[in-house]
């Protein structure tokens, strides 16, 4: 480290100010400046999980709308929220900086959240209240009713679009990756950042969730408002003591100049030298803060991208490190497929799993259990599992596979995706122990609670939160650790992407499902009355799918190439940390990513 308000003082990573200018470390950025950006996190995800968790509800009792139509538009609304941030991320990389595309986003946010709660709240805003046991009777909401009311949670959209790929971004951006004592910080920065994931989870699907179902939709959906209000306050209050990144260009267009020059070079030989492939001086990249990256085999066609014809147009010529982040990019979109499928199964969580709740005795004493809030154990069993995770099963593991982290990112997700199996062949049984239930207390046709405790669903709960401790935590570590440093938004969006497709691609397969099972004059596997359906097979259906994509992942996984930054310079962290390896080390390392 150098000496306070000397030279060594400033950042080498390339971070300045709002104002573009240089930026000391002893006076922005580091814990100080991460307080705020946690202290929000802990707001936005008590705002969302407050809409998403209970919505299913809100959907079926209010607007009066029937099982698979309330379901497909819960999941249509969360796959919108979770696609949309690979706009905010293109805005943040290509134009506006992560800081002021969030600042902008948090204001339609927070916009969509005001008026939702007007929807809620104003009685000429839903249709009246039904008393009818068959929710087909009941008044339906009129098209401006749902207009003002889908508007708002869309607006929400756009808002998460803006905010959620960039402002865990600008909480890493506080550390500097050419000190390794920051760079060690990072780390404990995203178990903080987990942590306050999980605290605004845990408090929406339990707190919010009961003053929704007990006290009110107003108040409800108020605080969650509110809340979001403080928290954006909070992350402004944060800005003299931010460090930013200055917008880097489009990665989208960054990477289609590299595929555009390597087919308009079909024919092109490479060389067998890859000193002979354009590259940029290392000085280009060291006064920007960039990192040059060594030309690698894999993915080998896009070379011809930076092979030297005599042309200087960038989507005829593009240099080593540019032809290698498109690499890095292309080579994680297999491993990003293979996480829709879960991803499809988490959607369940909030919908089908909610409306299971609703047909069972939730009663304890005086008090009536919420039917979402049994979500909060997979939220407590997720934190639950990661300290156990962390604290007993990587150092085990560590001693045996000699690895900093225990076992790779891909084997974590592939332990993730063998409870994907397990949670939906459980749910099958406990589905078949409910409708078992419901026949011999013969209340299959009136849709009558079923006299079993709410409390049998908590095994797939449970095992969804340490599910999501493997997969869910790994995947966001993998796509941001194996992104190029100038496409991390890009790289985080990933793994919200996933989180998107999965919830459309859920909508796909009920809506599917459900009308191919009806056919031939079949009843169908699933109805508005849950008694009378088949979720057992449905979730059967389920846990082979998850079989099928485990395949196909291990066969993915067999072929992947981690990035060096994964699979090396943990350990050279490690070494430096603890004073095995001088400074110098870090300095070459990380030039050499």
């Amino acid at each position: 480290m150098g000496v306070e308000n000397g030279d060594d003082d400033y950042t080498q990573d390339g971070t300045v100010d709002l104002k573009g200018n240089p930026v000391r470390r002893s006076k922005r950025g580091g814990w100080t400046a991460c307080f705020f950006v946690v202290v929000y996190e802990v707001f936005e995800r008590m705002a969302y999980y407050g809409i998403s968790s209970n919505l299913i509800i809100y959907l079926t009792e209010k607007l009066h709308q029937g099982t698979v139509s309330s379901a497909n538009n819960v999941t249509n609304w969360v796959g919108t929220i979770w696609m949309t941030p690979i706009l905010g991320a293109y805005f943040a990389d290509a134009h506006l900086g992560r800081y002021l595309t969030f600042v902008i986003a948090s204001a339609i946010y927070l916009s969509g959240m005001s008026l939702l709660t007007l929807a809620v709240s104003v009685p000429g805003l839903k249709p009246p209240q039904c008393v009818e046991s068959n929710m087909a009777d009941c008044k339906k909401a009129s098209t401006l009713q749902l207009a003002i009311f889908y508007g708002a949670l869309y607006t929400l959209t756009v808002g998460t679009g803006g905010t959620k790929p960039n402002i865990s971004t600008i909480g890493a951006d506080q550390f500097d990756d050419f000190d390794p004592k920051e760079k060690g910080h990072k780390l404990s920065f995203f178990n903080w950042w987990m942590f306050s994931i999980f605290f605004g989870t845990l408090f929406a699907n339990t707190v919010l969730v009961y003053i929704q179902d007990n006290v009110g939709w107003t108040l409800g959906y108020g605080l969650p408002t509110a809340g979001l209000a403080i928290s954006i306050m909070i992350f402004l209050a944060g800005t003299p003591f931010y460090r930013h990144r200055v917008p880097s260009g489009s990665p989208f267009a960054r990477m289609a100049k590299v595929i555009v020059a390597a087919l308009r070079k079909w024919n092109t030989s490479i060389p067998n030298d890859p000193k002979e492939l354009y590259e940029l001086d290392l000085e280009e990249y060291a006064k920007k803060g960039k990192f040059r990256i060594n030309s690698t085999p894999t993915l080998r066609f896009l070379n011809k991208a930076c092979v030297q014809t005599g042309s200087k147009d960038p989507w005829m010529l593009c240099s080593v490190t540019q032809v290698e982040e498109t690499k890095q990019m292309l080579r994680m979109l297999p491993i990003l497929i293979t996480t829709f499928f879960p991803t499809t199964m988490v959607a369940q969580v909030n919908t089908l799993f909610v409306k299971q709740g609703t047909t069972l005795d939730r009663g304890i004493g005086n008090f009536h259990i919420p039917p979402a809030s049994l979500a909060g154990f997979v939220t407590l069993s997720m934190l639950i599992s990661v300290v156990i995770y962390d604290r007993f099963f990587v150092p085990t593991m560590r001693r045996l596979t000699k690895n900093p982290r225990g076992i790779s990112l891909l084997q974590r997700m592939g332990i993730g995706l063998v409870f994907h199996i397990f949670i939906m062949m459980i749910a099958s049984l406990i589905e078949r122990r409910r409708l078992g239930a419901a026949k011999d207390h013969g209340v299959v046709e009136s849709g009558g609670q079923v006299p079993l405790s709410i409390f049998i669903l908590l095994p797939q709960f449970v095992l969804m939160g340490t599910a999501d401790a493997f997969l869910d935590v790994a995947k966001i570590e993998f796509f941001y650790d194996q992104a190029p440093e100038s496409m991390k938004s890009l790289g985080t969006s990933y793994s919200m992407t996933s989180i998107g497709i999965g919830n459309f691609f859920s909508s796909f397969l009920l809506s599917t499902v459900s009308r191919v099972t009806k056919k031939h004059g079949h009843q169908g596997w699933i109805l508005n009355n849950l008694n009378a359906s088949h979720l057992d097979y449905y979730y059967a259906f389920f846990a082979i799918l998850n079989l099928l994509n485990f395949v196909f992942f291990l066969v993915i996984t067999k072929y992947y190439v981690y990035k060096a930054e994964v699979s090396d310079s943990m350990e050279v962290l490690e070494r430096q940390l603890r004073g095995m390896a001088p400074a110098a080390t870090n300095q070459e390392e990380s030039r050499r990513r």
